[in-house]
């Protein structure tokens, strides 16, 4: 554990320090190819940081490719700097259905531009001071008009400014979890919010989805013997299956949360387009009760690196989470708020959402027939109705891990399923994600799967091999 440990700077973002201190390990070969990475709680302690510090620094040393996570087993050092030029070369021109940032196409560059040097007009240099706890004020009743456009009735006061989702859910953990309180998640969910729950101690208590939404029954029955502090929901276009909610959950969850006393927090990232769906309305705006958190992610609609978006509170959990969120970053950088305000205030926002719904919505409902035409006579589909993701289910004694590690031989790339359970019981899922590929790749793509799925049927049948816990995310 020695040499994990590092003296350090001031003036420097700690996550930073940890993440090029531990690159620098790797790269050396002073951690060795596969060797497991501390555990979170463990290294924070030894550095002497909070655990969200080293959650960061994981998260951006996976993201560059020095490390991979293994669910239920922990963080694992990679051979990036063994890695051959010709393996690189190899990787690129890949379909990648495994990531799901947008195309960098749909983004408004100029007039986003345009939004920058109003802000740097018309602010000067107090854009580059730290704004007040809850955000740029202008911008927080910009988005609150918005929010009433989705029949979510708020004011400024309720909203915080966040540093995008990821934020949004470690703040609220931060706020409220404590070790060993309860969390409910959907079964599959988004990992990122499985390893911050994680991180703050929390024990998980998955919950299993069904076509319209999170299993009630078995919700009832949990709760009769266990009471959450919270439950993490994505209730429009779930991440990875792609399902919605009916109408009817929606209300019972509501109802649910008020007779057993929890808080519901709602990740929702792109219910701002209808798709297939019959309800697409956020759940906050069916809570009469006070009991959702609505975090609100700009990632998947807007420009995904500006890493903004918010919060909105009951007002009972302000402080906590108005605390949380000053103790992590203080805030959301001025410029980024700034411009944000002004493009939503001058260029036409609605209009920018239509043209962004019409290219996922086709990019969508192309994908859909593609994948229930091409492989649903040999694999099983989840049934969502929207969104950018599509999860698909290997028959019985398949990897894949395999399925991955095949396809991207073949020149495309998925996620294995694996990266959104918190207890691994069968390795038999994968995730499509439509969200960077044109149209052009979508239809390759599915067709690449699709022409070479009874070769990979053939070879690896029964193959229950799983080799050295890496994984490809």
């Amino acid at each position: 554990m020695e040499k994990y440990n590092l003296d350090l700077i001031k003036d420097s973002p700690k996550y930073l320090q940890i993440y090029n201190h531990v690159k620098r390990l790797i790269c050396e070969n002073k951690i060795k190819e596969y060797e497991k990475l501390p555990p979170i709680r463990t290294l924070a302690k030894l550095i002497g940081v909070n655990n969200t510090t080293i959650v960061k620094a994981y998260e951006l040393l996976e993201k560059e490719g020095y490390v991979n996570k293994s669910m239920g087993s922990g963080t694992f050092a990679t051979s990036i700097n063994q890695e051959s030029s010709s393996t690189i070369q190899r990787k690129e021109g890949i379909i990648s259905f495994d990531t799901g940032n947008p195309s960098t196409e749909i983004f408004p560059i100029d007039d986003f531009k345009e939004a920058i040097n109003m802000a740097l007009t018309n602010e000067g240099s107090t854009i580059f001071e730290y704004d007040e706890g809850l955000g740029y004020e202008p911008l927080r009743e910009k988005i609150a008009q918005y929010l009433h456009n989705k029949d979510i009735n708020t004011t400024k006061d309720n909203l915080q400014i966040i540093s995008g989702a990821q934020q949004g859910i470690d703040i609220v953990c931060k706020g409220l979890i404590n070790y060993s309180d309860v969390v409910y998640v959907e079964e599959p969910t988004y990992n990122g919010a499985i390893e911050v729950f994680k991180s703050r101690g929390a024990k998980i208590i998955s919950i299993p989805m069904l076509d319209d939404g999170i299993d009630i029954g078995v919700l009832k029955l949990k709760l009769e013997k266990i009471k959450p502090k919270i439950i993490y929901t994505m209730p429009n276009f779930q991440n990875p299956t792609g399902i919605s909610y009916s109408t009817y959950k929606k209300k019972k969850l509501i109802e649910l949360a008020e007779k057993y006393d929890f808080y519901i927090v709602e990740d929702d990232f792109i219910s701002d387009f209808k798709f297939n769906s019959l309800d697409n309305k956020p759940l906050k705006s069916y809570d009469d009760k006070n009991r959702v958190i609505y975090i609100k992610s700009f990632s998947k609609i807007f420009m995904p690196g500006l890493r903004i978006g918010i919060v909105e509170i009951p007002s009972e959990l302000l402080k906590k989470v108005l605390w949380a969120k000053y103790s992590s970053d203080i805030s959301t950088p001025g410029l980024i708020q700034k411009s944000m305000y002004y493009y939503m205030e001058n260029f036409n926002w609605d209009e920018y959402l239509k043209g962004v719904e019409s290219q996922y919505t086709q990019k969508y409902n192309l994908a859909k027939e593609l994948i229930y035409n091409k492989l649903s006579d040999r694999l099983k589909i989840r049934n969502g109705s929207g969104g950018i993701n599509f999860f698909i289910e290997l028959p019985r004694g398949y990897l894949s891990h395999d399925l991955t590690e095949f396809l991207l031989d073949k020149g495309v790339s998925v996620l294995p399923g694996t990266y959104f359970f918190d207890n691994i019981v069968d390795d038999r899922f994968f995730r499509i994600n439509i969200a960077r590929a044109s149209i052009q790749d979508i239809e390759k793509g599915i067709s690449i799967i699709s022409d070479n799925l009874d070769e990979f049927l053939y070879k690896y049948k029964d193959n229950i091999t799983i080799k050295n816990n890496k994984f490809f995310y």
